[in-house]
Protein backbone atom coordinates (compact mmCIF):
# COMPACT_ATOMS: atom_id res chain seq x y z
CA UNK A 1 0.00 0.00 0.00
CA UNK A 2 1.05 3.26 -0.86
CA UNK A 3 2.12 6.24 1.76
CA UNK A 4 1.24 9.84 1.78
CA UNK A 5 1.55 12.21 3.79
CA UNK A 6 -0.55 15.44 3.78
CA UNK A 7 0.12 18.56 5.13
CA UNK A 8 -2.74 20.59 6.64
CA UNK A 9 -2.18 24.33 7.72
CA UNK A 10 -5.35 24.76 10.55
CA UNK A 11 -9.10 24.36 9.39
CA UNK A 12 -11.03 27.53 7.12
CA UNK A 13 -10.10 28.74 4.22
CA UNK A 14 -9.58 32.02 5.42
CA UNK A 15 -6.82 31.07 8.49
CA UNK A 16 -6.15 27.83 7.94
CA UNK A 17 -6.78 24.89 5.44
CA UNK A 18 -8.84 24.82 2.88
CA UNK A 19 -11.82 22.25 4.17
CA UNK A 20 -12.87 21.45 0.49
CA UNK A 21 -9.57 21.12 -0.85
CA UNK A 22 -8.43 19.18 2.29
CA UNK A 23 -11.55 16.66 2.23
CA UNK A 24 -11.04 16.56 -1.54
CA UNK A 25 -7.84 15.32 -1.74
CA UNK A 26 -7.70 13.17 1.21
CA UNK A 27 -10.63 10.99 -0.69
CA UNK A 28 -9.25 10.91 -4.12
CA UNK A 29 -6.39 9.45 -2.18
CA UNK A 30 -9.22 6.59 -0.37
CA UNK A 31 -10.11 5.95 -3.45
CA UNK A 32 -6.77 4.70 -4.77
CA UNK A 33 -6.52 2.94 -1.60
CA UNK A 34 -3.27 5.07 -0.35
CA UNK A 35 -2.15 5.17 3.59
CA UNK A 36 -2.21 8.98 4.44
CA UNK A 37 -0.57 10.03 7.42
CA UNK A 38 -2.10 13.67 8.26
CA UNK A 39 -0.30 16.30 9.57
CA UNK A 40 0.66 19.73 10.80
CA UNK A 41 2.79 22.28 12.14
CA UNK A 42 2.45 22.72 15.83
CA UNK A 43 2.50 26.12 15.59
CA UNK A 44 0.23 28.87 16.49
CA UNK A 45 -2.24 30.31 13.91
CA UNK A 46 -1.53 33.47 12.63
CA UNK A 47 -4.98 35.06 13.47
CA UNK A 48 -8.32 33.84 13.65
CA UNK A 49 -10.83 34.87 11.22
CA UNK A 50 -15.00 34.56 11.65
CA UNK A 51 -16.01 32.93 8.41
CA UNK A 52 -19.06 34.51 8.87
CA UNK A 53 -18.83 38.04 8.55
CA UNK A 54 -14.79 37.64 7.06
CA UNK A 55 -13.51 39.58 10.56
CA UNK A 56 -10.89 38.99 12.58
CA UNK A 57 -11.74 37.91 16.07
CA UNK A 58 -9.81 38.34 19.85
CA UNK A 59 -8.74 34.67 19.83
CA UNK A 60 -5.54 32.69 19.43
CA UNK A 61 -5.67 29.02 17.89
CA UNK A 62 -3.22 26.54 17.29
CA UNK A 63 -2.44 25.28 13.81
CA UNK A 64 -1.98 21.66 14.85
CA UNK A 65 -5.46 21.52 16.89
CA UNK A 66 -7.50 23.03 14.49
CA UNK A 67 -6.24 21.07 11.47
CA UNK A 68 -7.27 17.48 13.73
CA UNK A 69 -10.71 18.91 13.20
CA UNK A 70 -10.69 18.29 9.32
CA UNK A 71 -8.46 15.17 10.19
CA UNK A 72 -10.57 13.97 12.81
CA UNK A 73 -8.03 13.44 15.46
CA UNK A 74 -5.57 11.27 13.16
CA UNK A 75 -3.22 13.89 13.03
CA UNK A 76 0.74 14.29 13.73
CA UNK A 77 2.87 16.84 14.45
CA UNK A 78 5.34 17.46 11.68
CA UNK A 79 8.15 17.30 13.43
CA UNK A 80 7.44 13.53 14.71
CA UNK A 81 6.97 12.08 11.21
CA UNK A 82 10.26 10.60 9.42
CA UNK A 83 9.92 11.52 5.73
CA UNK A 84 11.81 8.34 4.64
CA UNK A 85 8.58 6.13 5.42
CA UNK A 86 6.33 8.11 3.10
CA UNK A 87 5.87 7.41 -0.43
CA UNK A 88 4.61 11.49 -1.79
CA UNK A 89 3.28 14.14 -0.05
CA UNK A 90 0.43 16.71 -1.38
CA UNK A 91 -0.27 19.86 0.44
CA UNK A 92 -4.01 21.34 -0.02
CA UNK A 93 -4.15 25.38 0.05
CA UNK A 94 -6.37 27.87 1.76
CA UNK A 95 -4.75 30.92 3.45
CA UNK A 96 -3.28 29.29 6.23
CA UNK A 97 -0.75 28.02 4.09
CA UNK A 98 0.38 31.29 3.21
CA UNK A 99 0.42 32.68 6.93
CA UNK A 100 1.03 29.82 8.78
CA UNK A 101 2.83 27.68 6.92
CA UNK A 102 5.19 30.34 5.45
CA UNK A 103 3.93 34.65 5.52
CA UNK A 104 3.66 34.44 1.75
CA UNK A 105 0.18 36.42 2.76
CA UNK A 106 2.08 38.98 4.43
CA UNK A 107 5.58 39.48 2.56
CA UNK A 108 5.09 37.88 -0.79
CA UNK A 109 8.59 36.20 -2.49
CA UNK A 110 10.39 37.44 0.62
CA UNK A 111 8.24 35.31 3.06
CA UNK A 112 10.17 32.95 5.24
CA UNK A 113 8.83 29.02 5.95
CA UNK A 114 7.79 27.85 9.18
CA UNK A 115 10.80 25.99 10.18
CA UNK A 116 9.39 22.66 10.97
CA UNK A 117 7.70 23.14 7.40
CA UNK A 118 10.66 24.00 5.71
CA UNK A 119 12.98 20.79 6.69
CA UNK A 120 10.16 18.49 6.13
CA UNK A 121 9.58 19.52 2.20
CA UNK A 122 13.26 19.99 1.88
CA UNK A 123 13.83 16.50 3.00
CA UNK A 124 11.64 15.14 0.89
CA UNK A 125 12.50 17.41 -2.13
CA UNK A 126 16.04 16.74 -1.67
CA UNK A 127 14.91 13.15 -2.00
CA UNK A 128 13.06 13.29 -4.82
CA UNK A 129 10.34 11.63 -3.71
CA UNK A 130 6.81 13.21 -5.91
CA UNK A 131 5.80 16.48 -4.03
CA UNK A 132 2.30 17.68 -4.79
CA UNK A 133 0.89 21.31 -4.05
CA UNK A 134 -2.93 22.98 -4.75
CA UNK A 135 -4.25 26.38 -4.44
CA UNK A 136 -1.74 28.74 -3.06
CA UNK A 137 0.82 25.61 -1.77
CA UNK A 138 2.71 26.02 -4.91
CA UNK A 139 3.97 29.15 -3.57
CA UNK A 140 5.43 27.40 -0.24
CA UNK A 141 6.99 25.07 -2.65
CA UNK A 142 8.37 27.87 -4.83
CA UNK A 143 10.10 29.36 -1.94
CA UNK A 144 11.64 26.13 -0.65
CA UNK A 145 13.20 25.25 -3.82
CA UNK A 146 14.66 29.16 -3.95
CA UNK A 147 15.94 27.98 -0.47
CA UNK A 148 17.19 24.88 -1.71
CA UNK A 149 19.13 27.04 -4.90
CA UNK A 150 16.99 24.90 -7.14
CA UNK A 151 13.94 25.45 -10.22
CA UNK A 152 10.31 24.22 -10.75
CA UNK A 153 7.37 24.17 -12.58
CA UNK A 154 4.69 25.22 -11.10
CA UNK A 155 1.02 26.69 -11.42
CA UNK A 156 -1.44 28.65 -9.01
CA UNK A 157 -3.73 28.97 -11.79
CA UNK A 158 -4.02 32.24 -14.12
CA UNK A 159 -3.25 35.03 -11.79
CA UNK A 160 -0.85 36.98 -13.09
CA UNK A 161 0.00 38.60 -9.81
CA UNK A 162 0.86 35.64 -7.84
CA UNK A 163 2.26 33.89 -10.99
CA UNK A 164 4.86 36.95 -11.17
CA UNK A 165 6.21 35.77 -7.22
CA UNK A 166 6.51 32.44 -8.14
CA UNK A 167 8.75 33.67 -10.74
CA UNK A 168 10.79 36.62 -8.98
CA UNK A 169 11.75 33.48 -6.34
CA UNK A 170 13.42 31.58 -9.14
CA UNK A 171 10.74 29.30 -10.75
CA UNK A 172 8.79 28.69 -13.73
CA UNK A 173 5.18 29.25 -13.58
CA UNK A 174 2.71 27.40 -15.99
CA UNK A 175 -0.75 28.59 -16.62
CA UNK A 176 -3.37 26.05 -15.96
CA UNK A 177 -7.04 25.94 -15.81
CA UNK A 178 -9.20 24.91 -12.68
CA UNK A 179 -9.88 21.32 -13.98
CA UNK A 180 -6.24 20.49 -15.02
CA UNK A 181 -2.72 20.47 -13.37
CA UNK A 182 0.93 20.46 -14.41
CA UNK A 183 3.58 18.04 -13.83
CA UNK A 184 7.21 19.29 -13.60
CA UNK A 185 8.54 15.41 -14.11
CA UNK A 186 12.49 16.48 -13.45
CA UNK A 187 11.24 17.68 -9.81
CA UNK A 188 8.50 14.76 -9.78
CA UNK A 189 6.40 17.79 -8.54
CA UNK A 190 2.53 18.35 -9.30
CA UNK A 191 0.31 21.35 -9.09
CA UNK A 192 -3.35 22.40 -9.63
CA UNK A 193 -4.98 25.82 -8.86
CA UNK A 194 -8.00 24.42 -7.10
CA UNK A 195 -9.71 27.43 -5.66
CA UNK A 196 -7.05 29.85 -6.56
CA UNK A 197 -9.38 29.75 -9.74
CA UNK A 198 -12.50 27.14 -9.33
CA UNK A 199 -15.63 28.59 -8.59
CA UNK A 200 -17.83 25.24 -8.24
CA UNK A 201 -16.52 22.48 -5.98
CA UNK A 202 -16.62 19.81 -9.17
CA UNK A 203 -14.43 21.72 -10.85
CA UNK A 204 -12.01 21.66 -7.65
CA UNK A 205 -12.70 18.19 -7.33
CA UNK A 206 -11.46 17.14 -10.81
CA UNK A 207 -8.58 19.11 -10.96
CA UNK A 208 -7.71 17.31 -7.41
CA UNK A 209 -8.65 13.83 -8.75
CA UNK A 210 -6.63 14.59 -11.61
CA UNK A 211 -3.48 15.47 -9.40
CA UNK A 212 -3.65 13.03 -6.93
CA UNK A 213 -3.52 10.59 -10.20
CA UNK A 214 -0.84 12.13 -11.48
CA UNK A 215 0.67 12.27 -7.93
CA UNK A 216 0.47 8.79 -7.51
CA UNK A 217 1.99 7.47 -10.84
CA UNK A 218 5.04 9.32 -9.86
CA UNK A 219 6.18 6.87 -7.20
CA UNK A 220 8.32 4.17 -8.53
Amino acid sequence: MKKVGVILAGSGVYDGAEIHEAVLTMLALDKRNVKMVIMAPDVKQYHVINHLNGEEMNESRNVLIEAARIARGEIKNIKDVDSSTLDAVILPGGFGVAKNLCDFAFKGENCIVEPSVLDFLSKIIKDKKPLGAVCIAPVLVAKIYEHLGKKAELTIGTDAETASKVETMGNTHISCQVKEFHIDRKNNLVSSPAYMLGQRISEVAEGIDKTVEALLELIN
